[in-house]
């Protein structure tokens, strides 16, 4: 068996701490194993059977090597006992202790001294501070959470920070119908961490759908590694805890549209996963993709029929929301539905029957049939005697996603009819959601390509300054990434200034120069719409107070909407590039979106369709449309910068302004690394 085998598929058991006493870690280790075929041996102080299991006085005493030992002892004693199960050839073993590094630079030590046994021994370590795990196709529940161990079997698997959340989704999962394969509770993570556990499902042909409910994370290449090799045959759904946790603003604007909420996140989908926003839309994901998974597609069509309208309009809308669009149905399909509905229903996508009749099954089979419907999304309250539901969709041509009204135990019954084939929810809102991430996980795997993640090969710009990196130098590099920069000149006395306002032509803007002022609108060192001697002197004497000797003097740009692009290192996911409103909209900070660098150029095509504000970026209200082949161009530009340059720690462009004539830097700042 592998490491992870002998953990996670452990033969024989040792519960070391093992109690008689009821309440303590060690009796409830002992009572969750009840059930579990293998051997199970009780460690304790004075070698007595435990609950009729075996008992021995330390590790080095069993009978046998065994597969996993729970250790359930205090903190200060699991260094030295996990080192002799290493030695006592022991596989695996999970700390449930608390009072670790969570608990402050003593409990900091004794984790560092875990990480050393793991690292010199191999010993492989779920935990510390942990529930435990359960895996049910085993019969193993190794979790102090004793009703862990009477949840039903099946083929989700379960990955949680939170040992808390671990048994919280898996009991969910159970109200929904959903059979786990396996729950894991990783807690500190000194050694078995998400990627390590997500590698063991990927050589697991039992398991079906993985969710993932993350907090923190140690590695994130790995990560995505793990994801990105795992959606390939499995599917994934991402729960990213800590929304409000956003770094602290960096010395420019990039750091804030990338704190770590919004980093995971976005790093998570770009590996494959399908990110949702919490537990009910977790679940219902995981219901649905356990179920259906539809060929990788950028655009999905799904087909809805609802048998009353009202419903059917609240799923029709939160699709919409989700982002779902609903196809045109063909002519030939609206034809037959003329047919089989009365006048005053509404024909099209969505398609309201008003109430099913007989003629159900033959609207169901129509739009189903149509050539632009993949997945069928249905409504209708539990009403037996007006539509056989089961039947009806287990003979539909097409998956299909049922949303029904019904009693919980109606809801179970309708489940178990339709077990393998079509995933219920109970509300239009909850089906939607369901339907967005199968339409999600199609789209990603339609556009993922591969990812390399050590930096990339090629001839990527090298300009650097004679000194420190200033706004103009910023530009030279910003104008090498294949991006237009106004007209400007560096001037250092007010005599070139005036120069420059001549040759450039009124109106300028007239800038501080100078490495040390990032901010320099905040700092009175922009200008705008200076058009005389008499105006530029006055900009000229104001920026000398802040940091006088060079000035920058550019000629004014045409109007236009502001993005804000940027790059830069990450460090828990390396280097990153995002996407934000700019100018002094970036101050909100909320829309953006964030790729891992670098970029492929199809992945940087669909950033701008993230934003909020993308509708400003089309020509809304007859402001200039950017051109989206330029910006996708320079998104990988500035993606293959960051990843494939190491002495660049941060790249920025704010305002990146749309012209009539493309885009127009206006501003941009460099950080050495």
């Amino acid at each position: 068996m592998t490491p992870l085998g002998r953990l996670f598929g452990a033969r024989s058991v040792a519960v070391v701490g093992a109690s008689a006493t009821p309440g303590k870690a060690g009796n409830a280790l002992l009572a969750s194993l009840e059930s579990f075929p293998g051997a199970v041996y009780a460690v304790n102080p004075r070698g007595e059977d435990v609950a009729g299991r075996a008992g021995v006085t330390r590790v080095s005493e069993l009978p046998e090597p065994v597969d996993l030992a729970l250790l359930a002892i205090p903190a200060a004693a699991v260094p030295a006992v996990a080192a002799e199960c290493a030695t006592a050839g022991i596989g695996a073993a999970v700390v449930h202790s608390g009072g670790w590094a969570e608990a402050g630079a003593e409990g900091a030590e004794l984790q560092a001294a875990l990480g050393a046994v793991v690292r010199e021994s191999g010993l492989r370590v779920l935990g510390p501070n942990t529930s435990g795990f359960f895996s049910l196709r085993s019969s193993l529940c190794a979790s102090f959470v004793r009703t862990a161990a009477s949840l039903p079997a099946g083929g989700l698997a379960i990955v949680a920070q939170s040992g808390g959340v671990n048994h919280a989704l898996a009991f969910l999962a159970a109200a929904e119908g959903l059979g786990i394969h396996l729950g894991v509770g990783l807690g500190n993570a000194v050694d078995v961490g998400f990627a390590d556990v997500l590698d063991h499902l990927a050589d697991d042909g039992a398991v079906e759908v993985v969710v993932l409910a993350v907090e923190g994370v140690a590695d994130g290449r790995r990560l995505v590694d793990a994801v990105q090799l795992l959606t390939e045959s499995v599917p994934v759904v991402a729960l990213k805890a800590g929304r409000t946790d956003v770094d602290a603003f960096s010395r420019s604007h990039t750091g804030a549209l990338t704190g770590s909420w919004r980093v995971t996140r976005a790093a998570l989908a770009q590996a494959g996963a399908v990110v949702v926003e919490d537990t009910t839309a977790l679940i219902d994901a995981a219901q649905a993709l356990g179920l259906v998974r539809l060929p990788p597609g950028s655009s999905p069509g799904v087909g809805v029929v609802t048998g009353q309208a009202g419903p059917g309009l609240l799923l029709a809308d939160e699709l919409g929301v989700q982002r779902v669009a609903l196809p045109e149905l063909a002519a030939a399909t609206t034809d037959r539905l003329r047919e089989l509905l009365p006048p005053i229903t509404f024909q099209r996508n969505p398609v309201d029957t008003g109430r099913p009749a007989e003629s159900f099954g033959d609207v169901l089979a129509t739009v189903a049939g149509d050539p632009a419907v993949d997945l069928l999304t249905v409504y209708l309250l539990d009403e037996p005697d007006a539509a056989d539901v089961s039947g009806l969709l287990a003979a539909a041509p097409r998956p299909a996603v049922l949303a029904l009204t019904a009693t919980p135990e109606r809801l179970t019954a309708v489940r178990a009819d339709l077990a393998g084939a079509v995933p219920v929810l109970p509300t239009p809102e909850r089906a939607a959601r369901a339907v967005a991430a199968l339409v999600r996980d199609a789209q990603l795997r339609s556009r993922r390509q591969d990812m390399p993640l050590q930096g990339v090969s090629g001839a990527w710009p090298r300009t650097r300054p004679e000194g420190q990196w200033d706004e103009d130098s910023a530009k030279r590099l910003v104008e090498e990434l294949g991006l237009r920069t106004p007209r400007r000149r560096v001037c250092t006395t007010h005599h070139e200034a005036r120069t420059a306002l001549a040759e450039l032509g009124p109106p300028v803007v007239v800038k501080v120069l100078h490495p040390g002022v990032l901010h320099k609108t905040d700092a009175g060192g922009v200008h705008l719409g200076v058009a005389d001697d008499l105006a530029l002197q006055r900009a000229l004497d104001a920026i000398d107070r802040i940091a006088g000797g060079r000035y920058l003097v550019e000629e004014m740009a045409p109007p236009g909407p502001e993005l804000i692009l940027g790059a830069r290192r990450d460090p828990v996911f390396g280097p990153l590039v995002a996407l934000g409103l700019g100018g002094t909209g970036v101050e909100a900070g909320d829309d953006a979106t964030t790729r891992i660098a670098p970029v492929p150029r199809a992945e940087a095509e669909t950033m701008l369709d993230e934003l909020a504000s993308a509708p400003l970026f089309r020509g809304a209200r007859g402001a200039p449309a950017v051109d989206e082949d330029e910006l996708a161009a320079a998104i990988a530009a500035f993606g293959g910068l960051i990843a494939g340059r190491d002495d660049i720690a941060e790249i920025e462009v704010n305002p990146l302004r749309v012209t009539a004539g493309g885009l127009l830097a206006l501003d941009a700042l460099v950080v050495p690394a």
